[in-house]
């Protein structure tokens, strides 16, 4: 039977998984905002909103659909995987209570306290802004504030790095944000693992590196990501085999102790003196690793998905050793006063051996318009992260009017910056 497989989301990642999942099923897609990418790829694609649990059903049902994948997390956060499971669907995603895990950042502190999960930083709760600014005044050291729920990871605010903590007390006051996390800050080089997970079965992936702040140099505000790289193999220049290992032990006791948990679940960690240190965990594939995570994977997703679907073991995941460097292209001023509007003409022969991947894009009638988030990405392969580096600069070459990149994303200086860093660090 050829899988009718329903994917839910319309950026970056999604374009992502389209590309891993089409060969191997039939592909539809809905999303608020049409994708060139994947209405390229898919047999059927319906602007939908997605966050409406309903209307995701009735679209399932409509096309027979034999799986679902959710890209985003708002859909997660809605409780689509529960309307879809009560209407006889399979989702492979998260149910709203398991999502919490991402979408209610005090509960993801609280749930690694309960449950013994290592690589926990030190945090203080809030309902009340004022009194986590208060404490953010207070309290010895320097700190991460963190709204409670989702912002498209740029919520974040760090002291001593991007603001004092009088900004951020004030920040925290004035954001409009009720319920807060303030977390020790950490110190060292973050990196990403992520898990396919489901019945009982956790198969995690290389480490990807992303690259958050909006120029280069690291310099900036924080970002949903300009970048990332990964490979050749699971770790990176600066990561060892104890870092890993950690890792994958506190995803290991996450799923454990959500019991049922379903999806892939994200690790972002800090490489600190002490070993990785959680900075947050998300219910989906991270946007921009799944483009380095899934161009690199060789075992089909489909087939986790359907043995997934069937409560069958998960298949052992094999991984090319491949090095990927994926660069965003952004509208001019993003995040903070992006201008949308602008049309711009991307030639897809033009990226040569790197891969295109759309995120937000207007496609009207007479071409693509920039929205006032991340456009498209290139990625960059090889057998050494420079060469895959070089292509991925190499595509970025004739940049439209109105975008710019972070070129430094998977330079050598940089990578030399983290392996110094984490040397210290460590004392090595």
């Amino acid at each position: 039977m050829t899988e009718r497989v329903l994917l839910l989301g319309g950026g970056g990642r999604e374009h992502a998984i389209a590309d891993a999942l089409a060969p191997d099923c039939e592909l539809y897609a809905a999303a608020g905002n049409r994708n060139p990418g994947i209405d390229a790829l898919a047999d059927g694609f319906t602007e939908l909103d997605t966050t409406d649990p309903g209307a995701v059903v009735d679209h399932a049902e409509s096309i027979d659909a034999t799986l679902v994948v959710v890209g985003p997390e708002s859909p997660l956060a809605a409780g689509v995987v529960d309307a879809l499971e009560d209407a006889g669907i399979y989702a492979f995603g998260p149910k709203q209570a398991d999502a919490r895990i991402e979408t209610d950042k005090p509960f993801q502190r609280q749930f690694m306290a309960d449950h013994d999960v290592p690589g926990q930083a030190d945090f203080a709760a809030f309902d009340d802004p004022g009194a986590a600014a208060d404490y953010v005044e207070s309290v010895e050291g320097h700190v991460a504030v963190k709204p409670a729920g989702l912002t498209g990871g740029k919520g974040v605010r760090v002291t001593g790095d991007q603001m004092s903590k009088a900004e951020a007390a004030e920040y925290v006051r004035e954001s409009g944000h009720d319920e807060w996390v303030v977390e020790e800050r950490l110190e060292g080089v973050e990196i990403t693992v992520q898990a396919l997970v489901a019945n009982g079965d956790v198969r995690v992936t290389p480490v990807a590196h992303d690259h958050g702040r909006a120029y280069e140099g690291d310099e900036g505000p924080n970002t949903g990501g300009m970048g990332s790289v990964a490979g050749p193999g699971k770790l990176l220049s600066f990561v060892t085999e104890d870092d890993y290992a950690a890792a994958v032990d506190t995803i290991e006791a996450v799923v454990e102790g959500l019991e049922d948990y379903r999806g892939v679940l994200y690790g972002q960690f800090m490489l600190t003196a002490d070993g990785p240190k959680v900075v947050e965990f998300n219910a989906r594939f991270g946007d921009p690793e799944a483009m380095n995570t899934l161009p690199a994977m060789e075992t089909p997703l489909l087939d986790v998905l359907v043995a997934a679907r069937d409560d069958d073991p998960l298949p052992d995941l094999s991984f090319s050793e491949t090095a990927t460097v994926c660069k965003y292209a952004v509208p001019d001023g993003y995040p903070t006063d992006p201008e949308g509007g602008t049309r711009i003409t991307v030639d897809e022969e033009s990226v040569g051996d790197a891969r295109l991947f759309y995120a937000s894009v207007d496609a009207r009638e007479d071409g693509l318009y920039t929205t006032t988030s991340r456009s498209f990405a290139v990625v960059g392969t090889g057998d050494t992260l420079a060469e895959a580096n070089e292509t991925a600069d190499a595509a970025l070459t004739d940049l439209p009017d109105g975008l710019r990149a972070r070129r430094d994303v998977g330079s050598e200086a940089l990578l030399e910056e983290r392996v110094a860093t984490m040397a210290a660090l460590r004392g090595d």
